[in-house]
Formats: C-alpha cells, structure tokens, sequence
C-alpha cells in the first residue's frame, strides 16, 4: 500500500494560453478538454557513447531534451454570442497562424492541488476537428516546448 497517497482526478488540471497581443499579461483558459498527454521524452537525442571498454554493456549521453503537450476535446462556443471558446480560438486564429521568430507563444498548465504553474515557451501545431452524426465537434492542439521549462507561483 502508498499509505496516505491517492491518485488526483486528470480533469483537475487547467491548461492556459497566454495572449500575446494584450496590453497587460493575459492567459486564457482553454476549455472543452477531454484528455490531455504530456510526453516529457518527445524531441529527445541521445549520443551512442558505447565503447570497447564498456564491456559489451550499451551506454548513451543525451544531448537534447524536448517535451510536448497534446491537448484534445470538444469545440466550444459561447451560448449567446457563438464566439468560439477564447483560449481555443486564441490557439487557432492567432498562434497557429503564425510564422518563423512569431510562432513561438508562452503556455502554463499545473493540477488544481498544485501551487505552481509548468511555464513553457512552445509551438503549436493545430488538430483536426470533425465528428459524426451523433456526436460534438471535436477539438486538439500539440504543444512542443521550446528551451527549458519554467514555473511560476499561483497568484492569488
């Protein structure tokens, strides 16, 4: 047994977008998410340092770090202005339209039990979205982190 530990609920973690076209530093939540993975070994690179004198045994150095984010669920829209939901639309409209030095934008996810946020500079590559007769229209984004991660306290 873990004694006093206990899983934590995957739908208590909060995913933002930091709108870098505000005045003043603005996230914006993304709502409608179903599942999320956070693959902390994607981009890496490892140098073979294997050698007579290791014995027959395999030994490597990693040489990059890199990480990303795949964030999916359903599209979402304000009830009464059917204005997408903003951090989606902030995801769709703006960053992944963006080139070059201008593709980069900062993120932060953390659990609701938890009291600093994960602080990346990323990329994004927009999802397809789709559905069928019986079904909601469907929504996703992967985040690539860009550099070394951050954090930061939650205010307030």
């Amino acid at each position: 047994m873990a004694g006093s530990s206990r899983p934590i609920d995957a739908r208590g973690w909060i995913f933002q977008v930091e709108d870098a076209n505000a005045t003043e530093e603005t996230w914006l939540p993304i709502a409608g998410l179903t599942t999320f993975t956070h693959n902390p070994g994607e981009n890496e690179e490892t140098a073979d340092t294997t050698a007579f004198d290791s014995e027959g045994h395999y030994e490597q150095d990693v040489m990059q770090r890199g990480a990303t984010l795949e964030l999916e669920g359903q599209f979402r829209i304000d009830k009464t202005t059917k204005a997408q939901d903003a951090g989606q639309a902030y995801v769709d409209a703006e960053w992944s339209q963006r080139l070059g030095i201008e593709s980069r934008n900062m993120v932060r996810w953390r659990h609701e039990t938890q009291t600093k946020w994960v602080v990346w500079e990323a990329t994004v590559t927009p999802g397809e979205q789709g559905g069928g007769t019986n079904e909601k229209t469907s929504w996703s984004a992967t985040i690539t982190r860009c550099g070394a991660p951050t954090s930061a306290t939650v205010a307030g």
